[in-house]
C-alpha cells in the first residue's frame, strides 16, 4: 500500500484526523510528528480514547501509524484519532468489522456544539423571570 495516500479519516466536534499506515516502524503512532505521548502529555484519559481502537483489536504491535490532526480540542481530536484508526483498522483487516461495530467505533459521533441565540446568555439559557 502506498503510503502517500491517507488510508482514513476520522471526525469529532470540530477536529478532523487523516490516518496514514506508516510501514517504516513497528509500534509507532506519531501526531502531527510528535509520539502521541509528547501530543496528549500527561492526559492518559485522551491516550486511552483515542488508542481504544487498537486495544481492543489487540493490534498494539501490529501497525504502525502517521497522524495528522486539526482543529477543535484535545478532547475532539481524541475522538477524531479513534475513529480515524477503526476505519483504518478496518481498511487493513476486515475481520475486525465485527468487534469495532459492536462497540460503536464506526459510527460518527455527530454532536457538535449548539449556537448562541440571540436575546439569551447561551444557547439555551434564559435571563431570569421576574413579573414584577
Amino acid at each position: 500500500m502506498n503510503s502517500l495516500y491517507y488510508i482514513s479519516t476520522g471526525r469529532r466536534k470540530r477536529a478532523i484526523a487523516r490516518i496514514k499506515n506508516n510501514g517504516k516502524h513497528m509500534d509507532n503512532i506519531l501526531v502531527n510528528g510528535r509520539t502521541i505521548e509528547e501530543y496528549f502529555g500527561g492526559l492518559n484519559r485522551l491516550k486511552k480514547v483515542a488508542l481504544y481502537p487498537l486495544t481492543l483489536c489487540n493490534s498494539n504491535n501490529k501497525y504502525s501509524f502517521s497522524i495528522n490532526v486539526i482543529g477543535g480540542g484535545l478532547s475532539g481530536q481524541a475522538g477524531a484519532i479513534s475513529h480515524g484508526l477503526s476505519k483504518a483498522l478496518l481498511k487493513l483487516d476486515e475481520s475486525l468489522k465485527g468487534i469495532l461495530k459492536k462497540e460503536g467505533l464506526l459510527t460518527r459521533d455527530s454532536r457538535t456544539v449548539e449556537r448562541k441565540k440571540s436575546g439569551r446568555p447561551k444557547a439555551r439559557k434564559r435571563f431570569q423571570f421576574s413579573k414584577r
